[in-house]
């Protein structure tokens, strides 16, 4: 059965590749930041509301979210609903547009979800199956998973699946977890030249912060990362800034290890107010992204399926230092989220990859990424051993981050 399911994900996929590759190529041309995806939420909506069956949500708790229900399909007698969600990203970077390939992993999600629904209308699996499309916006900014799962969108999901492009084919890597912090120091305008002495100077607090950051790296463990900029400085050079603002990123290798390095820097800000006579305001403006829990069994059979299609894994693929929302999805439900080759060396957030992410030669990749996906899918809901397997890989790994000693 499996075999058959497999070979139906495929021939839907290859059916639909020039659909697929003009829903990528739309969402690249027209480049969008997080929470303002108009026109790919409006694109991806169109597609799933022309298909046969699909109940779609545009506007899905978030303005540019949607979700996008086919079945259940139902297997043996009692047994339980096995439900399936295909995450969709679509958000672009200032300047650079798609330069993170966010109108592939759209791509991906869809195709896999064609696939997978052509093939279980095919063939009934075992298992009665629920497939769901989350349009989910803004991972580079916000993190819109974030506010789906406070919303509940998760709550009756077993399994969530998406795929990110990269530099080298991975079933996993590695990500962080991530912190955004604002910092504002607020002091004394005033002549800059003629009574210097009676101003207190902003900017001289957000240098020394700066500073202060750029020492303290030296002491962190090797996979932390601290990152950031002086969003304002002052207005003209002849009056001492009575205001300037910063924005830092920190991140660890787990979600419990970031309070020890927020107290770290808090206190490299807070020693720079102090020293410059500044008033400081630390904020903290966004959700927490967790780094993804690893699922052994779901990087298994993704990297068996990607072989068969002609896959090859590094046996090290090395560690991704960046971060993603998808990481508090992990710590929700089982999931995957493997990262795939488009074709090119070039390295995300470039404006070479935004080059990469639009071109021909990414299709076949993306493509066939979808499949081992989709074919990953297959295999969970056609055995009931292997989701529970699966249960218990998630529930073991979120007991690790649980005793992990920081």
């Amino acid at each position: 059965m499996e075999k058959q399911l497999k070979d139906s994900v495929r021939r839907c996929i290859d059916a639909r590749k020039v659909d697929l590759h003009n829903l990528s190529r739309d969402i690249w041309s027209r480049p969008e930041l997080g929470g303002a995806e108009t026109c790919a939420h409006d694109r991806l909506v169109d597609l799933f509301s022309q298909e046969e069956s699909w109940t779609v949500e545009p506007h899905y708790t978030l303005p540019t979210a949607f979700r996008a229900t086919w079945g259940p399909v139902c297997g043996g007698e009692g047994n339980p609903v096995v439900h399936v969600a295909l995450l969709c990203e679509y958000d672009a970077l200032p300047g650079i547009g798609h330069a993170c390939g966010h109108n592939l992993i759209a791509e991906v999600g869809a195709a896999a979800a064609l696939g997978l629904k052509a093939a279980l209308e095919q063939t009934e699996p075992p298992l009665a199956v629920k497939l769901t499309v989350l349009g989910t916006p803004a991972e580079e900014s916000d993190g819109g998973k974030i506010d789906l799962i406070q919303a509940g969108a998760f709550a009756d999901v077993d399994l969530a699946l998406m795929a990110h492009p990269a530099q080298k084919d991975a079933a996993l890597q590695p990500t962080l977890a991530v912190l955004e912090i604002s910092v504002k120091y607020r002091g004394k305008a005033c002549h800059a030249s003629a009574y210097p002495w009676k101003g207190v100077n902003a900017l001289d607090a957000a240098v020394l912060a700066y500073n202060n950051i750029s020492v303290l790296r030296q002491q962190l463990r090797p996979d932390w990362r601290i990152h950031g900029i002086i969003k304002h400085g002052g207005e003209r050079s002849n009056v001492i800034p009575a205001y300037s603002e910063l924005n830092y990123c920190v991140r660890t290798t787990w979600v419990k290890e970031l309070p020890e390095l927020k107290a770290k820097v808090e206190a490299c800000f807070r020693a720079a107010a102090e020293a410059t006579g500044c008033q400081v305001e630390i904020s903290y403006p966004g959700h927490i992204y967790y780094d993804i829990l690893p699922n052994s069994t779901l990087e298994g059979l993704y990297k068996n399926n990607g072989k068969a299609l002609g896959i090859q894994f590094p046996e090290q693929p090395g560690k991704f230092s960046g971060s993603t929302d998808f990481g508090n999805v992990s710590y929700t439900i089982p999931g995957i989220h493997p990262f795939f080759y488009i074709g090119t060396d070039a390295l995300n957030h470039t404006e070479e990859y935004t080059e990469a992410a639009g071109a021909e030669k990414a299709q076949s990749f993306t493509l066939r990424t979808a499949k081992a996906l989709a074919m990953t899918a297959v295999d969970v809901v056609c055995s009931p051993d292997l989701l529970t397997q699966v249960r218990e890989d998630f529930r073991l790994a979120k007991l690790k981050t649980e005793i992990f000693d920081t």
